[in-house]
């Protein structure tokens, strides 16, 4: 793809990062020897489709999925896992209603009674 590893995506205009993508799709197709006909056949696509995708053109997200499931790339999917976080407040409601300490054996209404 580049020589550069790391890119400030931030600095990226959006027509460059759809390139940079669509050079990753290239990439990808090429290093396991599929046609542009194969990828796009086996993903539901044409093959102009795929070519503009790879070139970096506007093409719809589902078909970018698509492309990415045939490849098998999709654990790029990773970086848009959401964690599930619990708020401060809950932490402290949770904190608040752990128990502080043992009681130990309740007493009954027989232990009570002194004999």
């Amino acid at each position: 793809m580049t020589d550069i590893s790391y890119k400030n995506w931030l600095s990226m205009s959006d027509n460059a990062l759809s390139q940079q993508i669509g050079a990753f799709i290239k990439h990808q197709r090429m290093e396991q020897n599929k046609t542009q006909d194969m990828v796009a056949e086996a993903a539901g696509i044409s093959r102009s489709t795929l070519s503009l995708l790879e070139r970096g053109e506007t093409v719809t997200l589902s078909t970018l999925i698509q492309v990415l499931r045939v490849l098998d790339q999709l654990h790029i999917m990773d970086a848009f896992i959401v964690p599930k976080t619990i708020s401060p407040l809950a932490m402290a409601k949770i904190e608040q209603e752990k128990r502080q300490r043992a009681s130990g054996k309740k007493k009954t209404e027989t232990d009570k009674i002194d004999w």
